[in-house]
């Protein structure tokens, strides 16, 4: 080291710096730094930098990648890339893309950029508040990759942590609505909403194709045909609906679902729509310490009625018991999921808001039901002082039975544009109606006193807020209507236990240790791509100019949003081969149902709205039949061949019989089977032939990333998983993001939204509640793509490529490795077989759960063949850590054949009885045939220093789906 520093002085005299380069053996010893010094070094630049982004994303080093190469059998990684992907769509040229920056020069471009927005005070309402995000919770879960970097947690023994807290989640819900049951989130209000209608339209058999979205209701309104009613309580300009039972009432007479969508903070002081007679409920929770984020993201509710559990949209957490009958939780009634019952799940939203519902169930945890009562008085007693102030300056409050919350809908008697003008020198930003006569103002837990006598001098009122206050009655207002809550909430245990802030990071640090995350070791999830979430891609995400912006703010107090925006879109349409993007879809299978309703709207246009059948090959991505099905397509399956690709044949036949009814085919690319289809260019041109479109499932993109562009090879539309190809964090089931990319002809059909001109496309309506989905993270992919440059983008495809290729390679000799294409590769992941165990009773589950003993969270598990296991490393995986897993699938081989020859029970061996808590291992009883240590400890590189205990034995599904319990239980069921 002393050498390397003496050189990079010397760069200063006549002397070439490569001429002072040491040969890497001098150097440190590690690898990773070995590619990093020999880069710079051999540089001609006189200024070095340290290190490029590229060299801390990518696992493997220089050398690992040749190791690696030689393993495989070929003497170059772009060998590898020439095996996996077809010639005829490799792409010759390189992205047009902005060349990589630094770290810290990265954070430098966007502090510019996150100046041009103003965060100026907003009360503008329409669902969206202000709120103090605990600044326990911002740095512990918000911040924390022990938190962000989990998957959804479908291997519950090692999600225990954050399962728990989306229990708290529910219960919080079903609590303060009054409902049974709840779910663990929805991805944002008007998800929330579309989902309550879709199940409406289930359950009923009196309905018309249409639905009602009802608003002001009346008692005589006509429900002889209506599935279901939507109501807001409160309205989105503050109304309290006073005969929303009455409403109800006449409703179940009809046998009219209720659908009520609420606000958490009003139901502090209101009485619950689930006392009033709602079957369901739903809404935002935002409010309860989430950041504004220019929209999002955020995590709906959706409560329901007992008899309404088996048909709710979403995901559930459950309790249930592990084998030692010890209580436990887990993700309920899973077989509902889309990628099982396919076209016929009950809703297409593969992501929930997980992260975001973990900060709002925290929030309640750490204020408690007293603590949430007194934020919401406040509130509610400052909409009071306001409405004063408002009258005595001649304004009148449009609110016909005179019942508010937060939010007053006011008439003024003054010019508007002298409110505007007075608004804007606050910089204060109201609701101003399309109908230019009335403006809006909702206020939030943030509001001050002083900022509450800045909007009576914006208004025009001379009285201050403590001589207004003086003047409040205790008649008046919500707490003496006869709406005024009376029921308790939030009694458990765990909403009035933490109210000191060392209690309270405590008992955060205790679920996060219980939860497996990236920061522990590799995910190896085939189709999810659980790569590195850098720290510098996150750290814009709490900065307030991007935290703190309403989401419809005026867009000239977005200046930085929209650059960023625009670059992020130019971004991805380049790497995409597209032509326009939209930003909005806030998971991929709401990017699946927002591609598959633009091709609608295109068809539609030129004539062609008959066209209702979306193909969809046995190897496409789950979500696809279920997103084609509620965007209101007839699905037809394709056959594929021994190889995984698509059955030519068989497409040939389907297009000639269909010809005139097909609207579009999706493909995965490469398909869930891990291959790249030589034919695609064929079954593109085959499908326009037939007059289709083709949507391209992004799902696999990190294979194609500077490798390859759909837009190139014939698709029209794709959309694009940010939280897996360009490194937005899972959030452990969300948050997720799910732009879509399309050529020019469908541009015109992408989603739009009300008041955003740049989004004012001739289709109009939006996927997403929020104009840009959930913006707030969108700084993320937009930093990933800027750091790593065409360069890095290239490399992290085909190291993705070789990874996956290295230890199938490494496996093969252990397990039936399912496809590979003609040439023995296959793309960024692959498929391992345990049918040929299934005699001896070994199924995929016990190597799952095995795993766990080892370090690991399972692969993909029986999906998208039964009884396997598909593999996918990424790119930011080291060589080390690959073989780690690979020796641990060895060592378990070595154990099934251990059961399979009879020296081990098939009922009780490591595999059966995995995974192996601690109380399991350290309990006096051990009757097993096999070692505690092999149990706990079955690998060298598995040491008590760095074991990763499972939190629970296995977990046993089906006792949890016969009892079902959705929150929390009474504390004497801990005992």
């Amino acid at each position: 080291m002393h050498r390397l520093l003496l050189s990079s002085r010397q760069t200063f005299g006549r002397v070439s710096l490569k001429t002072l380069v040491a040969p890497p053996s001098t150097f440190l010893s590690a690898p990773s730094c070995q590619l990093t010094c020999t880069k710079v070094f051999s540089s001609d630049s006189k200024f070095p930098k340290s290190s490029s982004f590229a060299a801390r994303h990518i696992g493997p080093s220089t050398v690992d990648i040749r190791v690696m190469v030689n393993e495989v059998g070929l003497k170059s990684i772009d060998e590898i890339v020439q095996k996996a992907i077809p010639a005829s769509i490799r792409l010759t040229d390189e992205l047009k893309l902005d060349p990589a920056i630094g770290e810290h020069e990265l954070l430098s471009s966007l502090k510019e950029m996150a100046a041009e927005n103003q965060v100026w005070r907003t009360y503008i309402g329409m669902g969206y508040y202000n709120c103090f995000v605990p600044t326990v919770i911002q740095r512990n879960v918000l911040e924390n990759p022990g938190w962000i970097t989990q998957y959804t947690p479908y291997q519950a023994e090692i999600s225990q942590g954050r399962l728990e807290s989306l229990l708290n989640f529910q219960t919080m819900i079903c609590d303060l609505t009054a409902m049974e049951n709840a779910n663990a989130s929805l991805l944002d209000e008007g998800t929330a909403a579309a989902e309550a209608m879709a199940m409406c339209y289930r359950l009923s058999l009196l309905c018309k194709d249409e639905l009602i979205n009802v608003v002001d209701i009346t008692p005589d309104l006509d429900m002889h045909e209506a599935c279901g009613i939507l109501v807001q309580y409160p309205d989105t300009d503050g109304c309290v609906q006073t005969n929303l039972a009455q409403v109800a009432e006449l409703a179940k007479q009809k046998k009219t679902v209720v659908c009520v969508a609420t606000d958490l903070l009003a139901l502090t002081l209101l009485t619950p729509p689930g006392e009033l007679g709602a079957d369901v409920v739903l809404g935002s929770s935002q409010r309860f310490g989430v950041p504004l984020g220019y929209g999002g993201p955020h995590a709906a509710f959706f409560a329901a009625r007992k008899e309404f559990i088996r048909h709710m949209p979403g995901r559930m957490v459950g309790v249930t018991k592990d084998r030692h009958g010890n209580m436990a939780y887990r993700l309920a009634l899973q077989t509902r999921e889309q990628h099982i019952r396919r076209d016929k799940a009950t809703s297409n939203v593969c992501t929930a808001q997980a992260l975001l519902a973990n900060m709002s169930a925290m929030y309640a945890v750490y204020h408690g039901p007293r603590g949430l009562q007194r934020i919401g008085q406040r509130v509610h007693n400052f909409a009071r002082v306001l409405a004063k102030g408002a009258a005595e300056a001649g304004f009148e409050l449009v609110n016909p039975t005179g019942l508010y919350f937060d939010t007053l809908r006011l008439r003024p008697t003054k010019p508007m544009e002298e409110i505007r003008s007075r608004a804007a020198s606050a910089r204060i930003n109201l609701r101003f109606y399309d109908d230019r006569a009335t403006i809006g103002v909702a206020l939030d837990e943030t509001v001050s006193e002083a900022d509450m006598n800045d909007l009576l001098r914006v208004l025009g009122c001379k009285s201050s807020v403590a001589e207004l206050a003086e003047r409040l009655s205790p008649d008046e207002g919500l707490l003496a209507s006869p709406l005024a809550r009376q029921s308790n909430y939030l009694e458990h245990p765990v909403f009035n236990s933490y109210r000191t802030e060392t209690a309270m990071v405590r008992f955060l640090k205790r679920l996060e240790n219980r939860d497996l995350s990236l920061v522990h070791s590799m995910i190896p999830l085939g189709s999810c791509t659980m790569k590195l979430n850098a720290t510098t891609e996150l750290t814009p995400v709490s900065w307030p100019e991007f935290s703190q912006l309403h989401p419809f703010a005026p867009t000239d107090q977005a200046g930085g949003y929209r650059a960023l925006f625009q670059q992020l879109e130019a971004q991805l349409a380049e790497i995409t081969g597209f032509d326009a993007v939209s930003l909005q879809p806030n998971s991929g299978a709401q990017g699946e149902y927002a591609g598959l309703r633009t091709i609608m709207h295109y068809l539609d246009s030129i004539g062609q709205g008959h066209r209702k059948v979306c193909l969809i090959p046995m190897s496409a991505h789950g979500t696809n039949p279920a997103s084609a099905h509620m965007a209101g397509m007839k699905v037809e399956p394709v056959n594929v061949t021994r190889t995984g690709s698509i059955d030519m044949r068989h497409l040939l036949d389907l297009t000639e019989k269909l010809s005139d009814k097909i609207a579009a085919i999706m493909v995965t690319y490469p398909s869930t089977y891990g291959v790249f289809d030589p034919e695609i260019r064929e079954i593109c041109d085959v499908v326009h032939a037939a007059g289709g479109q083709v949507y391209l499932d992004g799902a696999n993109m990190n294979a194609q990333v500077g490798l390859c562009r759909p837009g190139d090879f014939g698709a029209d539309v794709s959309h694009l998983n940010l939280h897996k190809t360009f490194a937005i964090p899972h959030g452990g089931g969300g948050p997720g993001m799910g732009p879509i990319g399309v050529k020019k002809h469908l541009a015109p059909f992408l989603p739009g939204h009300a008041g955003h001109d740049h989004l004012n496309h001739l289709a109009k309506l939006p996927v997403s509640a929020a104009p840009y989905g959930s913006a707030s993270i969108l700084p993320i992919p937009w930093a990933y793509v800027r750091m790593l440059g065409p360069d890095g983008l290239r490399r992290a495809s085909e190291v993705a490529i070789l990874n996956a290729n290295y230890m199938m390679k490494r496996l093969e000799k252990y397990y039936k490795v399912e496809y590979r294409n003609e040439a023995g590769f296959c793309a960024h992941e692959f498929i391992i077989s345990m049918n040929e165990f299934r005699k001896s009773g070994i199924q995929a589950v016990d190597v799952s759960k095995r795993l766990m003993d080892y370090g690991f969270h399972s692969p993909t598990m029986s999906w998208p063949v039964e009884n396997s296991l598909m593999i996918e490393p990424t790119e930011s995986e080291s060589r080390d850590e690959c073989d780690r897993l690979v020796d641990a699938l060895i060592r378990i081989r070595a154990e099934i054949d251990d059961v399979v020859q009879g020296k081990l029970p098939s009922d009780d061996n490591p595999l059966k009885n995995a995974p192996h808590p601690q109380s399991m291992v350290c309990s006096s009883h051990w009757p097993h045939p096999y070692s505690r240590e092999l149990a706990a400890f079955p690998a060298p590189f598995v040491r008590p220093e760095n074991k990763f205990w499972p939190a629970c034995s296995r977990i046993d599904d089906r006792y949890g789906d016969m009892h079902l319990i959705c929150s929390c239980p009474p504390m004497s069921s801990y005992k």
